[in-house]
């Protein structure tokens, strides 16, 4: 990959830039990259942070280690009693904040799923926007197996692929792993990449291909593809329009055809995020 450059410091996760494709990477390999009460308040600041740089148009998530992501570290959060009330508190009440559809993150979210993805680590995969994975990634999610309720994870990701796996893999718990293979069968990935030690590499030129896009276009198309998700097909027209409609006037829509027309990238303009 190009070479990165870091920016804020973080403890369990490594967050840079490499071109306009900023990464969060899982940092904490010794144990799964569970998420920690640490991990939990750097990932908002991190996708917050990202989301916010002019330079960035497309962020890559993965993992350091052989496992992508493994869900909520329970064995330190037991131990950190006010940080588990206030996990257990934004889970009650549906406000959690530590992926990019958690916090309305407008720019194009890539998941590059390497070794294992486990529980929790689903959320990930179920709120970005594309997920490729490496050949020898598995899916599970040991929820019930362990006295759990398979929820947040189980439903996005029953929006991305037939139910019947889903429910199948939440349902059989640790005993069912998903192949990167299935996965791509299923929908749930878009691409499966071989060697596994290429995954960061195409992790990268995926977003690069993206990156080239008007930034106000992609946030515009994310909005309104993922609202559809939370209305039925004619409210969900409805509201996609205003969203198109919203790009009229930009100065993306005269770059765009010109840049065509002169044979050369286009020159986008800053993105603007919307409130």
């Amino acid at each position: 990959m190009t070479d990165a450059d870091d920016l804020t410091p973080y403890e369990t996760l490594i967050v840079e830039r490499r071109g306009h494709v900023g990464w969060i990477i899982f940092n904490r390999p010794d144990a799964g990259n569970a998420m920690n009460a640490q991990m939990f308040a750097e990932l908002e600041r991190a996708w917050l942070e990202l989301d916010a740089d002019p330079e960035v148009r497309v962020i890559v998530n993965t993992g350091n280690g052989d496992s992508f992501q493994t869900g909520v570290d329970v064995k330190q959060m037991a131990r950190d009693r006010d940080a588990l009330r206030k996990f257990s508190r934004q889970t009650r009440d549906a406000a959690l904040r530590f992926t990019a559809w958690h916090l309305n993150v407008l720019k194009p979210v890539i998941a590059a799923v390497n070794g294992t993805c486990a529980g929790g680590g689903l959320h990930f995969v179920a709120d970005a926007d594309i997920v490729i994975a490496a050949s020898d990634a598995t899916f599970l999610d040991p929820h019930v197996s362990i006295g759990q309720v398979v929820a947040y994870e189980g439903i996005t990701l029953a929006r991305k692929s037939p139910m019947e796996p889903i429910l199948r893999m939440a349902l059989v718990g640790r005993s069912e792993r998903i192949t990167a293979a299935r996965a791509y069968q299923l929908g749930i990935i878009s691409q499966v990449v071989d060697p596994p030690e290429r995954l960061r590499d195409e992790a990268q030129a995926l977003a690069e291909l993206v990156a080239r896009n008007s930034p106000a276009a992609m946030a515009a198309t994310k909005a309104a593809l993922w609202g559809a998700l939370e209305m039925g097909l004619t409210d969900a027209c409805r509201a996609g329009a205003q969203h198109l409609v919203g790009m009229w006037g930009h100065p993306d829509q005269e770059e765009g055809p010109r840049a065509f027309a002169e044979r050369r990238e286009p020159v986008w303009a800053p993105l603007e995020r919307r409130s």
